[in-house]
């Protein structure tokens, strides 16, 4: 299986592959405003790069529950110079995280190889089209309803099937749009409309996903269900995200979104290790 965006290319199976994020925001849940100037959000991207990320995911519009949406304006006086500096600077593909096909375009001119949608749910094909016609990679995720709604009593009779049922959907359009399957990725969405067991459902769900030959992406990183379900605190969640990794990991995702890039790294490593995955020490 080959996950293709613009020009790079990823084989799978492989080891699971590092998004880093970098949230050029003054909202976002966990690192809002710590990054919210090009100097330090540059700075950021080069340190995750030497900690071992495979993608760089950079957004400037937070999508929290109860974000306030910012304008297209606004999302690019975040987002763009930092792509233009990063993709000067770096030799792996960066993501940009965001809804708007004004933004991606802009972005893939400026260097950006993704286009991670969070708002997979999309009825207009305006994004996949761009994609196609750039050969940029697709991240497709499930959500339910708006970061306005999406917590509102989430509801699923079974949220397996339910993603699943989503995906082929929604892939059916994307192949109507010239869109290559090789070049898009799924992303059950995690916190996104689901509650904590409708999370740990999908967690343990990851393999039913692989049904689409198409690499899983899974983000938990410091969310708020490892708090539910552990009472840690926001800024005390590592652990309860490595273990997650590591899990997910093992159940066949390709790849993991992440904050704490190093750590998620020596956590991969170890595990691929004592599943037998590494042949040699």
């Amino acid at each position: 299986m080959i996950w293709r965006a613009g020009t790079y290319s990823f084989d799978f199976p492989r080891s699971t592959l590092i998004m880093g994020i970098l949230n050029v925001t003054p909202d976002s849940f966990s690192d809002g405003g710590l990054y919210d100037s090009t100097d330090r959000a540059v700075e950021r991207g080069l340190e995750m790069v030497a900690e071992g990320a495979d993608i760089i995911d950079i957004g400037g519009e937070s999508t929290r529950p109860n974000a306030v949406p910012v304008s297209v304006d606004e999302e690019l006086k975040r987002v763009i110079p930092v792509i233009e500096i990063l993709a000067r600077k770096v030799n792996i593909p960066i993501s940009i995280d965001t809804t708007k096909v004004e933004v991606a375009h802009v972005a893939i001119v400026a260097g950006a190889s993704i286009i991670n949608d969070v708002a997979g749910n999309r009825t207009d094909d305006a994004l996949w089209r761009l994609a196609g016609e750039t050969g940029a990679g697709y991240i497709l995720m499930h959500t339910q309803g708006t970061p306005q709604t999406m917590q509102n009593n989430p509801q699923y009779s079974d949220v397996c099937a339910e993603v699943n049922d989503f995906f082929g959907k929604q892939l059916a359009k994307i192949d109507a749009c010239g869109l290559n399957r090789e070049q898009v990725v799924l992303d059950v969405g995690i916190g996104f409309g689901k509650t904590v067991e409708h999370n740990i459902a999908l967690l343990k769900g990851v393999q039913t996903f692989l049904k689409w030959d198409r690499p899983i992406m899974i983000g938990t990183s410091r969310k708020s269900f490892i708090g539910a379900l552990t009472g840690a605190g926001l800024s005390d969640r590592l652990a309860g995200s490595l273990v997650s990794a590591c899990f997910v990991a093992g159940e066949g995702a390709g790849i993991v979104r992440v904050h704490d890039v190093a750590a998620t790294r020596q956590a991969l490593i170890l595990n691929e290790y004592l599943h037998n995955k590494m042949n040699s020490v």
